[in-house]
């Protein structure tokens, strides 16, 4: 009940006053002032190299301009009941039912219901028709878009060679698109080779960290993949050899993510490729750096990006030996920084094998973490051929970065550091990002409701988790938004 009240008291004025709005398609008619106070984001000034960095969130009426109140309300009526843990937890019971599963009529509703509400929050459309306006949308608010193509793990290679369609359709879509609107393609690993042979291939390299002298004859030129901190527990026995088929798949892997760089390369578009959970980590990392070593030869910026989860307490260690690997070997590297996003999965698995979980104790372990591994990564795009994507939706984190970059004298436009937020989380921060002159995307995943309900549940899981920044959101919204009710009742500030 005191949810109710407390979102009751900010939101039903403002329904009030606009009522005739939220019943039309048409945007929202703010004051004169409003209007002429909302400048297109691509207007904002870039500060002077050399200047303090703006990343200010104080100033919401700056901070939004761009975001119409129609879109304020919407998301702030979804992230106050996203925040309530029970809520949650009835909520992913329900999308998890035999009932939703089973009878059609139930599911139907279901899915309606979570399309206009967590699905519209956070997934950029059902095509990439709908992804590619929500892109243009944004750009024209002055951020980028990573089109992500909502799938999950592929079981055998007829599923891996659909994906693979989808994932270079996505990358030709971006011919359609404005010049720079999108930074990067993405891909999971786990799309376009069987869950199963990664897991296969995990638990050998894993052995192989165990045994040296354990052989690998279908392995090709790689970096380093684990370290001695590494979470060795999924395989206590050697595993057998690969099968003949099972070899014949993983050649098809990396044929199938040698086909999307190159389709990536002659798009000249970054790729971004996602972290999974540790038990099939190991082969995923496998696949990326054997692919970085064949593409990734322009010392100006890399073409493969990995993924590291800063949660794990190896990240760093792996992180290091991948970029010092990396120079030696006479290539560019380029990673994507996230917290991650298997916590329960990894706490648990790691708890029924009796091993200590392979992710940090506490938050603030992992956020210092993650700032420490945005720091190494921010001094070797100076010092060398690195590029680094910081995904962080922590607003202290993304404060040390921008002061961290302008210590080291980074140029706001520079392409090697960029700062990416998940469609629908942390857009506070995005827009403070945006508005201190840096690069900015979002994550924009697509597809079908019922295609992207994994994501939508790990999203639903994650917003109200430890690692949740919402609050900051649900604040900032609720800011604006009695802001703007009092320039409309009282004609001020």
């Amino acid at each position: 009940m005191a949810f109710a009240r407390k979102i009751s008291k900010t939101l039903r004025p403002l329904l009030i006053r606009y009522r005739p709005s939220l019943t039309s398609s048409a945007p929202f008619v703010l004051t004169k002032k409003i209007q002429e106070s909302a400048v297109p984001a691509v207007a904002v000034p870039i500060p002077a190299k050399g200047s303090p960095p703006i990343l200010d969130l104080e100033d919401t009426g700056r901070l939004y301009t761009t975001v119409k109140t129609g879109e304020l309300l919407r998301s702030l009526a979804t992230l106050y009941p996203m925040a309530v843990g029970p809520a949650v937890d009835v909520g992913m019971a329900v999308m998890r039912s035999k009932a939703v599963e089973e009878n059609w009529a139930v599911r139907a509703a279901v899915m309606g219901m979570v399309r206009r509400t967590v699905y519209r929050q956070f997934c950029a459309g059902e095509d990439a028709e709908e992804a590619a306006e929500t892109l243009r949308r944004l750009w024209k608010e002055g951020m980028r878009g990573i089109l992500d193509y909502g799938l999950e793990d592929a079981e055998d290679g007829a599923a891996c060679d659909r994906n693979l369609a989808g994932f270079l359709s996505t990358v030709e879509l971006t011919a359609t698109l404005p010049p720079s609107s999108v930074s990067f393609a993405c891909v999971k690993i786990t799309a376009i080779s069987p869950i199963k042979l990664l897991e296969r291939v995990s638990d050998l390299l894993r052995w192989e960290r165990k045994d040296p002298s354990f052989l690998l004859p279908w392995k090709r030129p790689s970096l380093q993949i684990l370290t001695d901190a590494s979470p060795l527990y999924h395989t206590p026995r050697a595993p057998p050899p690969l099968t003949e088929e099972e070899e014949r798949e993983l050649h098809l892997s990396h044929d199938r993510l040698a086909t999307l760089c190159h389709h990536c390369s002659a798009a000249n578009l970054p790729l971004l490729v996602d972290a999974e959970y540790t038990s099939v980590q190991p082969a995923i990392d496998y696949l990326i750096y054997a692919a970085a070593l064949d593409f990734n030869k322009d010392e100006r910026r890399p073409l493969v990006h990995g993924t590291i989860q800063t949660y794990l307490k190896d990240s760093k260690e792996r992180l290091i030996q991948a970029v010092d690997g990396a120079k030696k070997a006479g290539i560019s590297i380029g990673f994507k920084l996230v917290r991650g996003a298997y916590l329960s999965r990894e706490t648990a698995l790691a708890s029924s094998l009796g091993m200590a979980s392979p992710i940090h104790r506490s938050i603030q372990e992992t956020h210092a973490c993650f700032n420490d591994c945005a720091a190494f990564m921010i001094e070797r795009t100076v010092k060398g051929s690195c590029s680094v994507v910081l995904a962080t939706h922590n607003l202290e984190s993304g404060k040390m970065a921008a002061a961290k970059a302008e210590e080291l004298g980074i140029g706001k436009g520079e392409q090697k550091l960029q700062f990416a937020q998940l469609m629908g989380m942390a857009d506070g921060l995005s827009l403070g990002l945006r508005n201190a002159g840096f690069q900015v995307s979002k994550y924009l995943p697509f597809g079908p409701v019922e295609q992207v309900m994994p994501y939508l549940l790990r999203r639903a899981e994650e917003n109200r988790g430890l690692l949740s920044t919402s609050s900051v959101d649900r604040e900032l919204l609720s800011k604006e938004l009695k802001r703007r009710l009092r320039v409309q009742v009282f004609g001020k500030q």
